[in-house]
């Protein structure tokens, strides 16, 4: 079995989950691969000491590897993808952050579920990414266009409203007067959307989300279309650029250049793990099920 495993830091509460990580993948002969820099943290912090292969993007990986292994959060995974790309090796969190929607597997049950792994008595579930265009186009986002959580567009060094001229399939949609505007995956949809109010969906659902960022119409509202619709967005302001990120990646854009929205041709494969399921985590992280009268 090969296996790629990547991190993007090191915190003093991580060591035992990445020690356990490797007592167990070393023990059962598992053939580990691990990114250049993560591996460099690993080293000073003298919790490695063996030499291993490494991978530093997304060409040094291809369709021998079983399984990306990401510790830490959310955001981790995020990256992770990036490396993955279209190559459909599937992505397993190992949660070393907070909240965790993505990264399902807890401290406590590392080895039970790296067990599953080795086994391969896990199911996929894939997640639906977005791709973002832009005209003119921008040399910050041309190699790295795509994003598993959500594209959003934003106000940049000001306190004044951006106008984002929407349009669907060609139609005209609105002109939201916002500090910024998300186009969200199911994915994301429990991520920055849903900070800003809108609707959680479902991994498996066909759907991306369009939530405003603090509109100043307030019958501006999070809208649910389909993920085979192009969108076009068209940013101006009083300032001459604003900001667009994808997932975590953050770009400078002028003034009035049109974006344009649309579903990759690919998706990223994420490892779900029995009885680890979305509806348990949702419940889990937003406290459902609290209330005694449930």
């Amino acid at each position: 079995m090969k296996v790629a495993i990547f991190g993007q830091y090191y915190q003093n509460d991580t060591r035992p989950i990445i020690r356990d990580i490797f007592v167990f993948f070393n023990a059962n002969n598992v053939d580990l691969v691990i990114e250049e820099n993560f591996l460099k943290i690993l080293y000073e912090e003298e919790i490695l000491k063996n030499e291993y292969q490494t991978f530093n993007s997304n060409k040094c990986l291809d369709d021998s590897f079983d399984i990306l292994i990401s510790i830490g959060g959310d955001g981790t995974i995020l990256r992770a993808a990036t490396y993955v790309k279209d190559l459909g090796i599937p992505i397993l969190g190992i949660n070393a952050g907070r909240l965790g929607f993505l990264a399902k597997v807890q401290k406590e049950n590392i080895e039970t579920f790296l067990q599953l792994v080795i086994e391969k008595k896990y199911s996929i579930s894939k997640r639906t990414l977005l791709s973002l265009e832009c005209s003119p186009e921008n040399d910050q986002i041309q190699e790295l266009n795509f994003a598993m959580n959500e594209v959003t567009v934003s106000r940049k060094d000001t306190t004044s409203m951006i106008t984002i001229e929407t349009s669907l399939n060609g139609e005209y949609l609105n002109s939201y007067w916002a500090d910024g505007l998300i186009i969200s995956t199911p994915t994301g949809s429990t991520g920055y959307s849903l900070s800003c109010g809108g609707p959680v969906l479902t991994p498996d659902v066909k759907s991306f989300v369009i939530t405003p960022i603090a509109p100043h119409n307030l019958n501006a509202r999070p809208l649910v279309i389909p993920d085979d619709t192009e969108i076009k967005l068209k940013i101006s302001g009083r300032e001459d650029q604003y900001l667009v990120s994808l997932d975590s990646r953050i770009a400078t854009l002028n003034n009035n250049s049109v974006l344009t929205v649309r579903k990759t041709p690919f998706e990223i494969n994420m490892v779900e793990i029995p009885n680890e399921t979305f509806l348990k985590t949702l419940r889990a992280k937003l406290l459902w099920g609290e209330d005694k009268r449930n």
